[in-house]
């Protein structure tokens, strides 16, 4: 789960999914593919099982944030169908996060390593105002993340979700093994959408993240494929 540039595919529907992947068929190349709530929720176990037949890895971004017990029950399921990693929200606390270990390594199947599981910090779309005038989080905000953070790893996971610039200080608190997945990767030219703290690919590897996601960036790509190349030769410093 290092050095990795994790696709998010986010679209509504299975259609729209085989009509992107029909630009990358010519490179014969795995991806790593995030399938979020959208796609999901719309299309269910069908998705990942049309994926992992193709050869792709698969983070699958639910996001689970429940009762322990509904957790740990969900996980079971989850690990059932394969996939590579998994998430729930550290704000959930450290009993429901472990209930999520607990459940993928029973779901795991007997000889297989189960999934990878990181914790959501705060989204990256949120910012200061929002986490202390909406959600009445009093601390600042990387204080915040790091706390999750550390929450996360005394739960027995293997990561979190942060925004990179919250991967250093990570990091040095938690140890370079501990990953970081870190969204909200934009090359200079796009625009934000929704989000606030982003950065773009080459900065996300001084900052330390241990993989990134990209998301609209190429999927709204006239040419995705061209796009993924930019992005990944410029998270792998590669120069062309």
């Amino acid at each position: 789960m290092r050095g990795k540039l994790i696709v998010a595919l986010d679209f509504p529907n299975m259609t729209e999914v085989r009509r992107f992947l029909d630009a990358f068929e010519s490179e014969k190349e795995p991806l790593f593919l995030k399938v979020g709530m959208e796609l999901y929720f719309q299309e269910g176990p069908a998705v990942i099982a049309y994926l992992k037949e193709r050869g792709h890895s698969i983070f699958l971004d639910l996001k689970l944030h429940d009762i322990p017990n509904t957790v740990k029950s969900a996980m079971k399921g989850l690990a059932r169908l394969d996939v590579d990693l998994v998430n729930v929200h550290a704000s959930g606390g450290k009993a429901m996060m472990e209930a999520a270990i607990e459940g993928l390594d029973i779901g795991t199947k007997l000889g297989r390593k189960r999934p990878g599981c990181i914790a959501v910090t705060q989204l990256t779309s949120t910012s200061e105002i929002v986490m202390q005038e909406e959600l009445w989080i009093s601390r600042n905000l990387n204080d915040t993340v790091l706390h999750y953070a550390t929450l996360a790893k005394a739960s027995g996971l293997d990561g979190v979700v942060c925004s990179a610039l919250e991967a250093t200080s990570i990091h040095e608190r938690l140890g370079e093994e501990f990953i970081t997945v870190t969204p909200g990767i934009r090359l200079t030219s796009d625009q934000l959408n929704d989000q606030t703290r982003v950065v773009t690919p080459e900065d996300a590897k001084k900052l330390g993240s241990s993989s990134i996601v990209v998301g609209r960036s190429i999927t709204t790509s006239e040419n995705p494929m061209e796009t993924y190349r930019l992005m990944k030769n410029a998270w792998e410093g590669v120069k062309i």
